[in-house]
């Protein structure tokens, strides 16, 4: 019989092999929140109130720019690059319609990529329709602590480095190690190219712009090519059946 308790526990063990990707982020978001210049409790206060890792990185990038990037550009890149949160509350919304408010925006909070792909998954199954959104409250909980734990860690470790060591580039890898696992098909592949070229010629733009200008190009480039692999697809013939 399933409980919210046995709901709650098997979230937790559903996110527990995504901890391990998790964790080094987490180390090295604290380390570079110090190395930029933030205090250690900002650093691990916007691990507490955004709870969004590329939001978190790319604001950090941005708040220690020189000369300083204005706070409403700090707010709309996030803004954009969290836009694909949207999607997976859209997914989510239905599954969760019954719920009282403040279950809806508990989760909501704890919504992350991590999150999403796990608890998808149990909502696609059937059964334990009144108690699996305790399912994600554990998966969410489990990722919660898990970078909020490593980004103090963090934290503790980069007030011991150097400023001389310049661990910018820290930045660069974590993204790439983002990506990477998403390249799956070509649509995924164009946005991230298009994106990275956009990137790299718009990078003389003021107040980091360029960020947006290659978000918005990456996003175009992807449905482009989704939309034409879509056509060409169903242009097919249907195959004939056999006699």
């Amino acid at each position: 019989m399933l409980t919210p308790r046995s709901e709650f526990m098997a979230g937790v063990r559903g996110v527990l092999p995504l901890l391990a990707g998790v964790a080094p982020f987490g180390l090295i978001f604290g380390v570079l929140g110090i190395s930029a210049g933030l205090s250690p409790a900002l650093t691990c206060a916007m691990s507490l109130i955004a709870f969004g890792g590329s939001a978190q990185f790319i604001a950090v990038q941005q708040m220690s720019a020189v000369p300083p990037v204005p706070d409403p550009i700090v707010v709309l890149t996030t803004l954009v690059v969290n836009l694909r949160h949207m999607l997976y509350s859209a997914t989510l919304g239905p599954h969760l319609h019954g719920l009282a408010r403040r279950w809806k925006l508990v989760l909501a909070y704890l919504l992350t990529d991590e999150a999403f792909a796990v608890t998808i998954v149990r909502y696609q199954q059937p059964g334990g329709e009144a108690t699996r959104h305790w399912y994600f409250l554990g998966a969410g909980l489990g990722l919660w602590s898990t970078w909020q734990i490593t980004t103090l860690v963090g934290v503790l470790a980069g007030t011991q480095v150097p400023p001389s060591w310049g661990l910018d580039f820290t930045l660069a890898l974590t993204f790439i190690g983002i990506l990477a696992p998403t390249l799956k098909d070509w649509a995924v592949a164009a946005a991230a190219g298009a994106a990275g070229l956009a990137a790299v010629a718009a990078h003389g733009l003021p107040l980091q712009l360029g960020l947006i200008v290659a978000a918005v190009v990456g996003i175009a480039a992807g449905m482009v090519v989704e939309r034409v692999l879509g056509m060409a697809a169903a242009r097919q013939p249907e195959p004939e059946g056999g006699d």
